[in-house]
């Protein structure tokens, strides 16, 4: 699966087995605001990259599929702004959901308030729509968030999400309250 270029961003899958793309990962998380609705603002090691989300990338990478992180970069300047993510929700619990796929977003913080992050996460929407097929039967996408990360809500009701649900999210790198955000696909 491709993400054809936005008027304002070119997309690419991010590789796991890449060093550079390793590197954007972790320059990313190094600004605290950031971090602020991942961790609380604990910035991210270069050893948490290569021990903990690297694995984890490379486990739900799937190019076909469109599964992975999209590394969004703006046409001007080539520049690196963030990416998309795209995978099962709840891939690593004990029961994944491949009919429903989680779209996440990250961006540097000199990138916000420019429309950047709903441009391309609704161009990875777009992509993974015209992408479903009986082989790939993906019923909803959805996305969680803090409560009050009110960027990432405005995201998911730019793209056409509507509010499911506050919950207790579990996950191996954190538990968190929040909330989820579902599109159906048909």
């Amino acid at each position: 699966m491709d993400v054809p270029n936005t008027q304002r961003l070119a997309f690419r899958l991010m590789n796991p087995d890449s060093a550079t793309d390793a590197k954007l990962l972790w320059q990313l998380d190094q600004d605290p605001e950031v971090m602020r609705f991942i961790n609380g603002g604990t910035m991210t090691s270069m050893e948490d990259i290569h021990a903990i989300f690297i694995p984890r990338m490379a486990k739900y990478t799937n190019s076909d599929k469109g599964w992975g992180l999209w590394h969004v970069s703006t046409l001007d300047s080539n520049e690196f702004i963030g990416w998309v993510l795209v995978r099962p929700m709840d891939f690593f619990n004990d029961e994944p959901k491949f009919n429903d796929l989680e779209l996440g977003w990250r961006f540097f913080q000199k990138s916000w308030g420019n429309g950047y992050a709903s441009e391309a996460a609704e161009a990875v929407k777009l992509a993974l729509i015209d992408n479903i097929s009986e082989q790939n039967p993906v019923e909803y996408l959805s996305a969680l968030a803090l409560k009050e990360n009110y960027g990432s809500v405005a995201v998911m009701k730019k793209i056409g999400m509507e509010f499911i649900k506050d919950f207790f999210h579990k996950d191996p790198l954190g538990d968190m309250d929040a909330v989820l955000y579902r599109l159906k696909t048909t």
